[in-house]
C-alpha cells in the first residue's frame, strides 16, 4: 500500500507517478477489483479553470477535494457516470488526479457483468477493451459511487494504490474541457505509450 506521503506532494508530480500503480477495491460483498492505471489527468485547484475547485469556493459536491491526500473524490457526470480522483497535496489544498483509464488485471468477469450484462468469454475484442478505457467506463466496471466511496481512504484495507510495472509515460492535454480558457492547453494529462486501454492516443505529446 502506498502511504500517504506519495499522495501528499505537488500534484503534477504525483499525476505521472500514479501510471502504472495497482489500484485494488474491495466491496462489502468481498468482491476483489483490481486494475493498473495507465491514464491519469491533474486538476490544480484555485487556479485550474477546468477544476471543480477553480476559484477556491468548497461546495457540498467538492467537499473531498478539501480533505488530506490520499482522499478519494467522486463525482457524477451526465447525471449517470461516477468518476473517480485522488486528492493530492494536503488539508485545505484541493488538488488532486483524475483516473481515466485502467488496464484489468482481477475480477475481469465481475467487471464485464457490470459494463455488459454478460460473461468475459462472450465479449468482443472491441467489448473488452472498453471494459475500463475511460473515466466513466471504468467507474461503472469497478462498482465506483459517490455515495459509497466520495471521501474514502486511499490509505485503507479496501481501496488502495500499490506499486506495479510501468511503461513509457507520455503526457498530452487533457480531454473534454473545451471551455477552460487557457486550462484547456495545460499538458496535464499522463497516460502510458501504447497501451489499448488508454481512452485516446493524441498526436500532441511532449
Amino acid at each position: 500500500m502506498l502511504p500517504r506521503t506519495f499522495y501528499e506532494r505537488p500534484t503534477l508530480d504525483v499525476a505521472p507517478e500514479l501510471i502504472g500503480k495497482v489500484l485494488t477495491i474491495i466491496h462489502d460483498d468481498g468482491t476483489h477489483l483490481k486494475g493498473r492505471i495507465v491514464e491519469v489527468e491533474a486538476y490544480i485547484g484555485p487556479d485550474d479553470r477546468a477544476s471543480h475547485t477553480y476559484g477556491g469556493k468548497q461546495t457540498v459536491r467538492n467537499q473531498s477535494m478539501f480533505k488530506q491526500g490520499g482522499t478519494a473524490y467522486v463525482y457524477i457526470i451526465y447525471g449517470l457516470h461516477h468518476c473517480m480522483n485522488v486528492v493530492t497535496r494536503g488539508i485545505g489544498k484541493p488538488e488532486g488526479v483524475l483516473l481515466r483509464a485502467v488496464e484489468p488485471l482481477e475480477g475481469i468477469e465481475t467487471m464485464s457483468m457490470r459494463r455488459y450484462g454478460k460473461p468475459i468469454e462472450d465479449l468482443t475484442r472491441r467489448e473488452r477493451l472498453n471494459l475500463t478505457n475511460g473515466p466513466g467506463k471504468f467507474g461503472q466496471a469497478f462498482g465506483i459511487s459517490r455515495d459509497g466511496m466520495d471521501g474514502h481512504d486511499f490509505c485503507s484495507s479496501t481501496l488502495f494504490l500499490e506499486d506495479g510495472e510501468r511503461g513509457t509515460v507520455l503526457r498530452s492535454k487533457r480531454i473534454g474541457i473545451p471551455n477552460s480558457g487557457e486550462a484547456k492547453d495545460y499538458l496535464w494529462r499522463f497516460y502510458e505509450a501504447d497501451n489499448p486501454y488508454v481512452s485516446k492516443h493524441p498526436k500532441e505529446t511532449e
